[in-house]
């Protein structure tokens, strides 16, 4: 069981973490709350394999850049990417909003959970923790789901299933979109501005 209680930068964090600090003008460090709170929980990640913000984590941000607690928490108890408790290796971050919602997302829902996946819940093997969330930006290439740091767009729920099994497997799934569109380009390829003139 790791000690958070003690936890302090590594030396690369430290540095990361005053640059970070000097974007913003003396007397508004509490301005980098959000990327101190994302370097803490990968660092949290790299200790323990899993990225969540334990209490004292949040504690020695609000600490360092002279932010009360409870206003630091809040931060971090707001926005979805931040976790406050541990999830499992995978976390699957299914969007609901109505753009996904309207192209399928229900079934990616389903494909999750034909996989054992539970929303809210991690599996019994810490393998998948299932969330639903709001909006994760890619709307014109939707459904999509954000699993870590990688976004799976154009989704189906048998691509789901291929992309849940590979990581289970241990694999690489593709990143991005499952049908082979460039950023958010129309099904079929560009349809305007083709050439360069």
């Amino acid at each position: 069981m790791t000690d958070f209680a003690a936890f302090a930068w590594t030396a690369e964090n430290a540095a990361e973490a005053d640059r970070l600090i000097a974007l913003y003008p003396p007397g508004r460090q509490a301005s980098a709350v959000m990327p101190l709170l994302w370097l803490a929980q990968y660092q949290v990640r790299d200790m323990t394999g899993v990225a969540w913000l334990p209490v004292p984590v949040i504690e020695f941000v609000a600490r360092q850049i002279g932010m009360p607690y409870i206003r630091t928490y809040e931060v971090a108890s707001f926005y979805t990417m931040y976790n406050l408790k541990p999830v499992g290796r995978y976390h699957v971050q299914v969007c609901g909003t109505t753009p996904c919602l309207l192209a399928g997302s229900d079934d990616i829902m389903k494909a999750c959970k034909d996989k054992g996946l539970k929303k809210g819940a991690t599996t019994p093997d810490g393998l998948f923790t299932l969330t639903e969330v709001e909006c994760l930006g890619a709307c014109a290439n939707a459904p999509m789901v954000q699993i870590n740091d990688h976004n799976y767009e154009d989704l189906t729920h048998a691509g789901m299933t291929v992309i849940l099994d590979m990581l289970a497997r241990g694999e690489e799934p593709k990143v991005g979109s499952q049908i082979g569109r460039t950023a958010s380009c129309p099904e079929g390829g560009p349809t305007t501005l083709t050439e360069m003139v």
